[in-house]
């Protein structure tokens, strides 16, 4: 692959998900601000672009049999394995990682008291996800399959209450981006999920099960913004 500055990181991230961890190494955000081009994204942290397209390309050669190509999936699929993998993984993680972080609060925050803002930033996002998964489902979702439906089917389809696919969209981006920036906090705060000296097995934990969340968070957001949503907005088009 031929990879130039004013390429748009999160449609590279879609052609090949090997290059997220090229992106990540830097610290370039790839999903939340996936429609940046790896110029613009480099110029505020002063990194070299020409370092990062290196990079990539290295990362590119590399081959994984696990690499799945998620642009070829049809709508309807993507759609319900972000909803069956990913929104299952947020529900089931935050039941488990709210009580451990309590549990280190009360044991290890008079020593740590970040411990109180990354438990306070977590619940704010438990709570965000819960309602931005429910709107997903029951709105942007849906609509995806109608469309999908319709188009196999060459039927009509009746416009929705919401005028067109892209103001739901929109909506669940702008979350995105909020949630984004909440775990570019949590990271912060918690010096790039590195527990201290004196952390214990439960501290530890919780710190994993944290940047696990926000590396699959990631994957879930760059599924959505880079691939799902654009490829809806210009099904919808087709049909008009």
């Amino acid at each position: 692959m031929n990879i130039k500055e004013d390429q748009i990181i999160g449609e590279l991230v879609a052609q090949d998900y090997r290059s997220a961890s090229v992106f990540k190494k830097y610290g370039i955000d790839f999903c939340c601000q996936g429609n940046r081009t790896i110029s613009d994204a480099c110029i505020p942290m002063k990194i070299d672009p020409q370092s990062v397209i290196k990079d990539l390309g290295s990362a590119n050669q590399v081959q994984h049999s696990n690499t799945t190509d998620f642009t070829s999936w049809p709508l309807d699929l993507l759609a319900d394995y972000i909803e069956k993998i990913h929104h299952s993984y947020v529900k089931e993680k935050t039941i488990e990682i709210k009580p451990y972080l309590d549990k280190i609060c009360r044991v290890h925050g008079e020593r740590h008291p970040e411990l109180f803002e990354i438990n306070k930033h977590f619940n704010a996002t438990a709570e965000e996800l819960a309602h931005h998964m429910i709107k997903e489902e029951t709105i942007v979702f849906p609509q995806v399959r109608m469309l999908v439906k319709a188009k196999r089917d060459s039927s009509a389809i009746e416009k929705p209450s919401f005028g067109t696919i892209q103001n739901p969209i929109q909506v669940m981006m702008d979350e995105h981006t909020a949630e984004g920036e909440r775990f570019r906090l949590i990271a912060e705060l918690s010096n790039n999920y590195t527990p201290p000296e004196d952390a214990c097995s439960t501290y530890k934990v919780t710190f994993a099960l944290l940047q696990e969340f926000e590396e699959d968070l990631h994957l879930h957001i760059h599924l959505e913004n880079n691939i799902l949503f654009p490829k809806a907005i210009e099904l919808e088009k087709t049909m008009q």
